[in-house]
């Protein structure tokens, strides 16, 4: 049953009663107890939020006692409003949410007044109010209410069948709590991700959102778990707010401690620079701009002359002076971006400068026969400065000969075929050396060594030629062979071959081999005598 508010005559509490009716509870399963009387909740886990000791005192002017109106009055005050009547008109459940209007919707929330307007099922002519304890979804909830004339209640109310309340008025929402604030880890620095922990909340909220904070301000789509620290951020302290919603609460929000102020990051360097070109006065060498991570956005360079900056020496590229002979070469690479501190890199250093170039002004040259047994010398040319050293080395088809850096090369047999150069070194201190190779030679040749073998025999001669030739492991080509007056031809075979000549006239006849030459063997001779018997 649903009172006005407290009279202050007989004759109107008892036009109040005759008015008022009583709050029966239908056997519906759209509105069912869960518990009745303060004894039986108490015992089953369902409290009354100190009621059952204060319902003998007047809440916004409301009767005592078992009675709807002062029960949702009484909640209202324990959640924190003054027991001053919100409005000014009549304290009857139906006005209340007529009267607040401006705060009643269709949203079933935790602490907020649910509301039956007059006539409205299950409610009488005066209308009903409860307290929304817990939302179990958009189309259940359990209250706690008190009846005139009737006991104290928890019921669940379900939205079908028609015992919906009206409307539900947010005086005061039981809003999620925080227990432990969030909290943000990470190192303040730029780069550098932060991240927030929501902290702990009752009951347990289903979602979170967060906003980050610069020194107290909300930074511009920064409404992730983690945050990356960019370069305006340096100097400011950083916070989180976090929102934590639990449906059937009202949402709440927290905010963590603030973090130091957030410091500049740091560029690694991911390569260094590097100088390319020739270290000899008159050339230039050129910086590479080598790299960070991030990577800078503007670079300075600094030459260096023996670890010294070089006055003005500022640019990419350097040209080598005569003071620079001697020392050595580098750069100092200074990388910058916003919100970082500069990086500097140096480069490695190059090789020791040298003051000039030795130049041959007249070629070297190589005179001799390119044969087995010869001697090559070196015809010297000329060069500057003078007092330079020179070096010789002999090379068999361009590669060095072991041993062989003399000014003369005696011809071997492991040269038969090749070609024979010369390459001279010439240096000076200070100086970067010259190098010339001469000409190769021609294919060097080899000389043969013929012998015969000659047997007589009646009016023939039998002759055995045998030829070799140092750096050729079997000779080939032809030989002619004269006894007397009488000549054959043949070919060798494996450097070998054995002719026999007829009709030769008797008596001591002179035997004459010529080998003809082929290839790298060039052509030879042998003598000698045979007896030729009658026939």
């Amino acid at each position: 049953m649903l009172p006005r508010a407290r009279a202050t005559s007989v004759g109107t509490l008892v036009a109040t009663v005759l008015l008022t009716l009583l709050w029966v509870t239908p056997a519906r399963a759209d509105y069912t107890a869960l518990c009745t009387g303060y004894a039986d909740c108490r015992d089953a886990g369902f409290g009354n939020a100190g009621y059952q000791g204060a319902n003998d005192q007047s809440w916004w002017r409301m009767y005592t006692g078992h009675n709807c109106t002062n029960y949702a009055a009484y909640r209202m005050v324990r959640a924190g409003l003054s027991n001053d009547r919100p409005w000014s008109g009549g304290g009857n459940a139906e006005n209340w949410g007529l009267q607040m209007a401006s705060i009643t919707d269709d949203t079933p929330m935790v602490g907020a007044v649910a509301w039956w307007a007059e006539n409205v099922r299950p409610a009488g002519s005066s209308g009903h109010v409860a307290y929304v304890e817990r939302v179990v979804s958009s189309t259940e909830i359990w209250i706690s209410e008190d009846s005139w004339g009737g006991d104290f209640h928890w019921r669940s109310v379900t939205k079908s069948g028609g015992g919906w309340p009206s409307g539900f008025i947010h005086f005061a929402d039981v809003a999620l709590k925080s227990k432990k604030p969030p909290a943000v880890s990470g190192t303040p620095e730029v780069g550098e991700t932060l991240t927030a922990a929501p902290g702990a909340w009752s009951p347990t909220p289903t979602t979170y959102s967060y906003q980050w904070l610069a020194d107290g301000q909300p930074v511009s789509g920064a409404t992730a778990a983690t945050f990356v620290l960019g370069p305006g951020k340096v100097g400011k302290q950083i916070s989180v707010e976090v929102a934590a919603r639990q449906s059937g609460y009202a949402a709440a929000e927290a905010t963590s401690s603030a973090t130091a102020a957030v410091a500049p990051g740091e560029m690694a360097p991911a390569e260094k620079p590097a100088i390319t070109g020739e270290a000899l006065v008159g050339k230039v060498l050129t910086a590479s701009k080598g790299s960070w991570a991030p990577d800078a956005k503007s670079r300075t360079v600094q030459w260096l002359s023996d670890g010294k900056p070089v006055a003005g020496a500022t640019g990419w590229s350097f040209t080598l002076e005569p003071d620079q002979a001697g020392t050595v070469m580098s750069v100092v690479v200074t990388g910058k971006r916003s919100g970082y501190e500069p990086s500097t890199v140096t480069s490695a250093p190059t090789e020791s400068v040298l003051g000039g170039e030795v130049t041959v002004t007249a070629p070297f040259a190589v005179a001799g026969t390119p044969r087995i047994g010869k001697q090559l010398r070196v015809v010297p040319g000329t060069f500057e400065p003078a007092g330079a050293e020179v070096a010789y080395t002999w090379l068999r088809d361009g590669a060095p000969i072991t041993g062989a850096d003399g000014s003369t090369y005696d011809l071997v047999a492991a040269d038969v075929g090749a070609t024979i150069s010369l390459r001279v070194d010439v240096s000076h201190d200070g100086y970067k050396p010259a190098a010339q190779t001469t000409e190769p030679s021609a294919a060097v040749r080899t000389v043969p060594e013929v012998r015969i073998t000659p047997q007589g025999g009646k009016e023939r001669a039998k002759v055995t030629v045998v030829v070799r030739a140092p750096g050729v492991d079997a000779v080939t080509g032809k030989v002619e062979i004269r006894v007397g007056k009488r000549i054959r031809t043949a070919r060798l075979v494996d450097g070998r071959v054995t002719v026999v000549v007829h009709d030769v006239a008797p008596g001591p006849r002179p035997v004459v081999v010529r080998y003809l030459g082929e290839g790298l063997v060039d052509p030879g001779r042998s003598r000698g005598q045979v007896q030729v018997a009658r026939g």
